[in-house]
């Protein structure tokens, strides 16, 4: 295909999901069954061009003046891409594009971007919606733009060594053809390079290291919430919220093979190849605990566990960069059945804790009512409980680079946020609760 049939193929993928609201990976999916003579670099093309429009839905339709996949998706081309009208327009010239650029859109395109934005309210300016802006107003103040428009760069491929079967150094040597490079925060991270929007990523599972169970993709925030946990060797661990297991197995590299960690979800669909992935891995400590019809997969374990992980179910507002489509999709109502759940989880994670245990409230969202409030919520609940220093049970050396991510909100602190502008990680929120008599 060439560029002006892909640019056709972006704009039908993206009426199909706005037209059945559905996720753009579906939709994506749809079109290539649809479509079989499109080649794999076709298929990633359309992907990016996509997921790049959807980013900046908001801004790409204050420039262009409608809210259409077509204007979109020439936005994204023109500015996003920085491939300019006449790139655009050499595009379009071929019989599968779409349509020439028509007077009006030549001239939105012509128009400086940053001026046409600089009228925008500040939802449009940061690409989030319309009735979440005030509550992230609330939450980063002046800094709202500039962290909306972080949440709607493309995400980072970052990876985690897996220190059970080698170190970092080693890793990275392994992916010199991939220009692996150590990660700002995580000890155990690694990051590769940016790519150009047109650039095919690398298959991460393809490498031998990745199937040696030596690296896990993992974004660098997610890997700092399993650290957070701070699991000693011989503790026994409840990740009560476990979904593919990416924070267990990180765990039980943590703990060195040493203890217990029983990984249960609601839903035993979410595992998926979690047990592939601790054999790999060489994670033995690791037990699945999938729910029981009619019964109680955990009653074996109240009050016997030193660490309960709670990576709550929640909007995924953090995770943005990587479900831009999720992002228009959210509604209030969805986000009130997560602050539900999540309440009903942390109450949970109490019934398992021990005399001397400590919970660990972690979400990939950004929001505070699904962070703060639901911790607070917890302590007005639960007497007997505190909050802890996140940071406590990491070494010197990544406690000192996190410090400026720990803060007290409304009361309510301390807590760890990482967001994309201010760390460059995913969205994340982590809390530690513990007994008051543990001081």
């Amino acid at each position: 295909m060439k560029t002006g049939g892909r640019l056709q193929a972006a704009i039908e993928v993206l009426d199909d999901v706005e037209k059945r609201r559905r996720p753009l990976a579906d939709a994506l999916k749809d079109w290539g069954l649809a479509h079989r003579f499109a080649g794999s670099g076709d298929r990633t093309a359309i992907g990016s061009l996509a997921f790049d429009a959807l980013r900046r839905k908001a801004s790409n339709a204050w420039i262009m003046g409608e809210g259409s996949a077509r204007a979109a998706v020439l936005a994204t081309y023109a500015l996003t891409w920085s491939q300019g009208i006449a790139g655009l327009e050499a595009a379009l010239a071929d019989p599968h594009a779409p349509k020439p650029l028509t007077k009006r859109e030549r001239e939105r395109l012509a128009a400086d971007p940053e001026a046409v934005l600089a009228e925008a309210p500040d939802a449009v300016r940061a690409d989030v919606p319309e009735w979440l802006a005030p509550s992230l107003a609330s939450l980063w103040g002046e800094r709202m733009v500039e962290e909306g428009k972080a949440l709607a760069d493309r995400a980072t491929v970052d990876l985690r060594v897996n220190t059970l079967k080698g170190d970092r150094a080693t890793a990275i040597a392994a992916l010199a053809d991939l220009g692996a490079t150590a990660s700002p925060l995580s000890p155990v991270g690694l990051r590769l390079p940016d790519l150009a929007p047109t650039a095919k990523p690398p298959h991460v599972p393809s490498e031998a290291a990745y199937q040696e169970g030596r690296i896990e993709i993992q974004d660098e925030g997610s890997q700092i919430a399993a650290l957070v946990a701070g699991p000693r060797p011989g503790e026994r661990v409840l990740d009560l919220c476990a979904g593919g297991g990416g924070k267990s197995l990180a765990m039980a590299a943590t703990m060195g093979n040493r203890g217990a960690i029983f990984a249960y979800d609601t839903d035993k669909r979410r595992f998926g190849d979690f047990r592939d992935r601790a054999a790999r891995a060489g994670a033995s400590i690791v037990e699945l605990r999938p729910p029981v019809a009619g019964g109680d997969a955990l009653i074996d374990l109240e009050g016997s566990i030193d660490c309960v992980f709670v990576d709550a179910p929640c909007t995924g507002t953090g995770t943005w960069r990587r479900r831009p489509d999720a992002k228009w999709r959210l509604r209030p109502n969805a986000l009130d059945a997560r602050m539900k759940d999540q309440d009903h989880v942390l109450d949970e994670a109490a019934r398992f804790a021990g005399s001397r245990a400590r919970i660990v409230y972690v979400t990939c969202s950004v929001l505070r009512e699904e962070n703060e409030d639901r911790v607070a919520a917890f302590l007005a609940r639960h007497d007997g409980w505190r909050l802890a220093d996140p940071l406590a049970r990491l070494a010197p050396e990544v406690g000192a680079a996190l410090a400026g991510f720990v803060g007290a909100r409304d009361g309510v602190g301390p807590c760890l946020r990482l967001t994309p502008a201010a760390a460059g990680t995913d969205g994340f929120f982590a809390a530690v609760l513990e007994r008051e008599d543990m001081a």
